[in-house]
């Protein structure tokens, strides 16, 4: 009898400890936290290089048909089109060298300086994902980045080369 008194005084202290849930609120709060911290820090970080990306591709290739269109000659337009990007994305800390730029015109594609012609210009890159290791893309084969694409179109000035 004694030997079940003990038992029952041990099953009675167990169940008082496991009941008194004094203190135990904060370190769940700082656990939990951090569980939703690291992921939503590593989201916004993510978005902030993606919009980041997506403005400087979108502003290099308006700029660059805007100088095309304005430009005397297509050697020179091309040139000031490229060097419109390039120095767009360096200011948004893009690499132009990863960038790819596409030149197109219309109704004549074999002159884009034609009066009231169009002159569509393409850029696309791929935005680096933020803190990505490069063995995660070899090995498991992830996206090394997100691809960001943007296009402008302008047209030729009808008094083009009428100066």
């Amino acid at each position: 009898m004694l030997q079940s008194r003990r038992w029952a005084d041990l099953l009675h202290r167990v169940i008082r400890l496991a009941g008194d849930e004094g203190g135990s609120a904060s370190l769940e709060f700082v656990t939990v936290g951090l569980l939703l911290l690291v992921p939503i820090v590593y989201l916004v970080l993510a978005l902030s290089a993606l919009e980041s990306a997506s403005f400087g591709v979108e502003g290099g290739v308006r700029q660059a048909a805007r100088v095309f269109v304005q430009s005397e000659t297509e050697g020179a337009a091309e040139s000031a089109a490229r060097t419109a990007i390039q120095v767009t994305l360096a200011d948004y800390g893009l690499d132009a060298r990863d960038a790819k730029v596409a030149i197109s015109c219309r109704p004549n594609p074999a002159d884009c300086l034609t009066r009231r012609g169009y002159v569509t210009v393409t850029v696309s890159t791929t935005v680096p994902l933020p803190l990505m290791p490069a063995v995660l893309q070899l090995h498991l084969h992830l996206p090394a980045g997100i691809p960001v694409q943007s296009v402008a179109t302008e047209q030729v000035s009808r008094f083009w080369g009428s100066k």
